[in-house]
């Protein structure tokens, strides 16, 4: 009998031993030395555009920069005009809904709400020129905009309200012969003003991420790695990695902290295990709107207010716009703790025409998961808020028009008449309008992915495992050590407890009565 109590001791404390060991095993992930190294070696371009004879010339038009890079690069054009970059729009399989083509072509927001009819507007951020003119093709080719993406002057603008067209004073020339791969200043023309200005859109990407410190994104700090956007968005044939889920239903072409950082990049083990069902940007990116604030909600119900019947604006105290006749009434936050959702990367969307009921808030795009999803994993997200232009009788959101080069056309920034913009918009997108609005409440979701915070700064575990207040607190359905209170699992954990101090007494009385038998 005793023989037998020695064996089983030994065996338990061996199994006891082995989880210890398992459970503080140090991983080593991917070194951090490796990674700065492969992105510090900086690209060299292999052509100097200044020197080729096609670019020596005076251009006259942004065409014609167009047809000199085609000349050369003969097919590039056909990718960037398959890309939905260029097309404003890709195919998608939506849950309940099949295929379908999607893009700001026909999924509205809760910001300026859509592109249709206010084109002219909009395609200050597209990567072509020609939105202004009434032969306007997503099919012809010289409307592709080569220098959007690839100046590397520093140089390059788009003209306000012109269709994409390079602002007049731009020197085509100098743009065309200083060219290269895209950088920050690229991308951050477009994305980091979004929604109408600085960090309105997203929260986590604004003028501040030109050139931010390590305090702001650990990643692009110009004193750290520097990297440029398309280190993570990598792009193959002008097809870019990285969907933004306002338009994108589909879990592909992600990018992800993963493809460099791998799945386990903790020293420990128990650290690790949050991957599987925490994303890497909740813990590591404890605020956003870290240097500018962003808009948090847009009430366009109090648009169309007129002093001496001329439109005005408010500032808060922080210079941001609290109000603007043209858009309404506006809520901005800085440093914001995120809120959190379970995300298994796909998305469902409002589309043109949807009809909706207006007993709860209209969520413009919403994000599939749970807990009990596998795939699903807990994410930051800035949820904007705001109330917009709504059809009661057809139960359709409403695209109005808002830009028009003069009055009488109907658009909203010109003559404050709702009823008219609303017309003239779903005229547009051929769509009925009742001739009835009235104003709703809707949602936005935008995952937060960038202001990457240095690691002494993340989400310490108390923000989240605690009883009251914690970060996670809006996330229920599952059971989570030091906020959830569950008997039989508390229960569970004593009888543990209690057993593995008998196991050790247990253990050591063997070792004693062994012992004084050899004796």
């Amino acid at each position: 009998m005793k023989k037998s109590l020695i064996i089983f001791s030994v065996i338990a404390l061996f199994l006891l031993t082995a989880i210890i060991l398992q459970s503080t095993r140090p991983y080593q992930p991917h070194p951090v030395a490796e990674l700065k190294l492969k992105y510090s070696k900086k690209h060299v371009p292999s052509v100097d555009h200044s020197k080729l004879a096609a670019l020596q010339v005076k251009f006259t038009t942004p065409e014609q920069v167009t047809e000199a890079c085609n000349a050369c690069h003969t097919e590039r054009y056909k990718e960037v005009m398959r890309s939905s970059h260029w097309n404003w729009s890709r195919e998608e399989y939506i849950p309940g809904r099949g295929i379908r083509t999607i893009g700001k072509k026909n999924v509205l927001n809760n910001f300026c709400i859509g592109t249709q009819g206010n084109q002219q507007s909009c395609a200050k951020c597209h990567v072509g020129f020609g939105m202004n003119n009434a032969d306007f093709s997503f099919d012809n080719p010289s409307y592709v905009d080569c220098m959007a993406c690839h100046d590397n002057s520093g140089k390059y603008k788009k003209a306000a309200e012109r269709g994409g067209a390079p602002d007049p004073t731009v020197n085509l020339t100098e743009i065309a012969e200083h060219v290269g791969q895209p950088q920050r200043s690229n991308c951050g023309t477009c994305h980091f003003y979004g929604g109408g200005g600085n960090n309105v859109k997203h929260g986590d990407l604004e003028m501040s991420m030109f050139d931010p410190s390590k305090d702001v994104d650990v990643h692009m700090a110009s004193e750290g790695v520097d990297l440029q956007c398309t280190a993570c968005h990598v792009t193959r044939n002008h097809a870019m990695a990285g969907k933004v889920y306002s338009l994108s239903s589909m879990n592909r072409n992600r990018s992800t902290c993963e493809q460099c950082h791998t799945d386990r990049p903790h020293n420990s083990d128990v650290i690790n295990q949050h991957t599987v069902k925490v994303a890497c940007q909740t813990c590591h990116i404890p605020v956003y709107a870290k240097v500018n604030a962003t808009k948090m909600s847009w009430d366009w119900s109090t648009a169309g207010r007129l002093r001496n019947g001329e439109p005005y604006d408010e500032d808060d105290a922080d210079g941001n716009h609290a109000y603007m006749s043209i858009k309404g009434s506006f809520v901005w936050k800085k440093n914001v703790e995120p809120e959190y959702v379970w995300f298994n990367g796909t998305a469902n969307h409002y589309l043109l025409g949807d009809k909706v009921d207006t007993n709860d808030v209209i969520r413009i795009n919403s994000f599939n998961g749970s807990y009990d999803d596998r795939d699903s994993k807990i994410i930051p997200v800035k949820i904007h808020r705001a109330r917009q232009i709504y059809d009661p009788v057809n139960k359709t959101l409403i695209q109005p028009l808002l830009f028009a080069a003069q009055k009488g056309e109907g658009a909203f920034w010109k003559d404050f008449d709702w009823n008219a913009a609303a017309a003239a918009g779903m005229k547009d997108v051929h769509l009925p309008y009742s001739g009835t609005y009235t104003f709703v409440n809707t949602e936005m979701y935008w995952p937060i992915n960038h202001m990457v915070s240095k690691k002494e700064k993340t989400v310490a575990c108390a923000e989240c495992h605690r009883r009251e207040n914690g970060r996670l607190a809006a996330l229920q359905g599952f059971y989570m050590p030091g906020r959830n209170y569950n008997a039989g699992v508390e229960v569970a954990g004593k009888v543990l407890i209690l057993l593995s101090i008998l196991g050790v007494a247990g253990h050591a009385a063997v070792r004693v009565a062994a012992g004084r038998k050899r004796k």
